[in-house]
């Protein structure tokens, strides 16, 4: 670990062999030390041994840049979290890092991005979530999926013997295959029914409950769930 100024003085000649044998061992050690050099340079390296992070000093000699993280303890070179991938040119085409979770559920960003099981995990049980959770629609209610539209929702209804009622998709399908509801009741055990499907377009779909205690009615909620094409 050494560090020098790097100006070789005029100086007795032992001296100036002192002098510039410390400055070879400066750039030979990457001007390790624990703090950084008191005379900068240009795109100088600094190895922080304070950190293990190897450094570079900005063009306009103002700041150090930090190269990447070196494990004393394993011999390796690792790279930072949230390093920036690019191109050529300097723009950005991918992270190496996290993104935040909105951004996953979103769907939307492009910025390419190192992703773990557990992350993907964690993604998946948020998203899985808010798809059965939602209620009523909104653009949150559907996705494209290789060419196919799948919309979703969740409603409450009248448990009520012949009470129809019709739930508008988001988006009307060109063409829609299959459409499934399920139901829950919010109402006792001796309360029991079914839910069916009346009629379904490529646009709405029309349900109506049916069940024996006509007598004792409640509320239910209605899942939905359709495919088509967009």
């Amino acid at each position: 670990m050494s560090q020098h100024d790097l100006n070789i003085a005029n100086q007795t000649a032992p001296n100036t062999r002192s002098d510039i044998n410390n400055a070879l061992q400066a750039l030979g050690s990457n001007n390790s030390g624990s703090s950084a050099p008191s005379t900068t340079y240009a795109n100088m390296h600094w190895y922080d041994t304070s950190s293990n992070i190897l450094k570079q000093r900005s063009e306009a000699n103002d700041a150090w840049i930090s190269i990447g993280y070196f494990d004393q303890s394993t011999n390796a070179f690792k790279v930072l979290d949230d390093t920036q991938v690019v191109n050529t040119s300097g723009t950005q085409k991918g992270l190496l890092g996290d993104q935040s979770q909105s951004a996953w559920t979103a769907g939307t960003s492009t910025t390419e991005s190192l992703f773990s099981p557990s992350k993907l995990k964690s993604w998946g049980d948020t998203f899985g979530d808010n798809l059965i959770d939602i209620n009523g629609f909104s653009n949150d209610n559907y996705m494209e999926l290789n060419g196919l539209l799948v919309q979703w929702t969740r409603v409450t209804f009248t448990a009520q013997e012949n009470n129809p009622f019709s739930v508008s998709f988001p988006r009307s399908f060109s063409d829609v295959y299959v459409v499934h509801v399920s139901m829950e009741l919010n109402v006792g055990s001796n309360m029991d029914g079914n839910l069916y499907i009346r009629s379904y377009t490529n646009s709405a779909v029309s349900c109506q409950f049916h069940h024996t205690n006509a007598n004792n009615y409640g509320t239910g909620k209605c899942h939905i769930i359709a495919l088509g094409e967009p």
